[in-house]
């Protein structure tokens, strides 16, 4: 059996906000922390079954506390978990990702469920969704 090598880095941009991250190739979960404290490198090797597939990052215990508004609505601060370096055997990924992932979230309960662009900080309490095919060499070459 073949296997792809996955790997990316996570980082919180506020490490005393307990965010917490889960990663996941279909129904294999890769990572799993309740409270992202420090950057993180994800490597682990999936099967390279020919299919379709999804990688998925999860950002869970967002709460309103965690984003600071002025009296304006702007944001002052906020704390956010970053996701860089996506890679399938040492490939880098981050254009594709921009280009294909979908982030859907209701904004933390304030709003309505939504799919936005990833732009590689997940900021609201959902999920990163890349959709792919194995061989992923090929769905990489049909998609750069």
């Amino acid at each position: 059996m073949d296997t792809i090598n996955f790997c990316c880095t996570i980082a919180p941009t506020t490490a005393a906000v307990p965010l917490g991250m889960e990663i996941w190739i279909d129904d294999q979960k890769l990572f799993d922390q309740e409270h992202v404290q420090e950057s993180h490198r994800i490597s682990v090797d999936f099967s390279d079954n020919d299919g379709e597939h999804e990688l998925r990052f999860v950002l869970k215990n967002k709460l309103s506390e965690h984003t600071l508004i002025d009296d304006n609505n702007t944001i002052i601060s906020d704390a956010r978990i970053s996701v860089s370096n996506i890679e399938f055997d040492g490939i880098v990924l981050n254009q594709l990702v921009t280009e294909l992932a979908e982030y859907r979230h209701d904004f933390n309960g304030s709003g309505e469920l939504s799919v936005h662009k990833f732009y590689s900080e997940l900021g609201c309490n959902g999920t990163v969704s890349l959709k792919f095919t194995t061989p992923v060499y090929i769905w990489m070459l049909e998609h750069m």
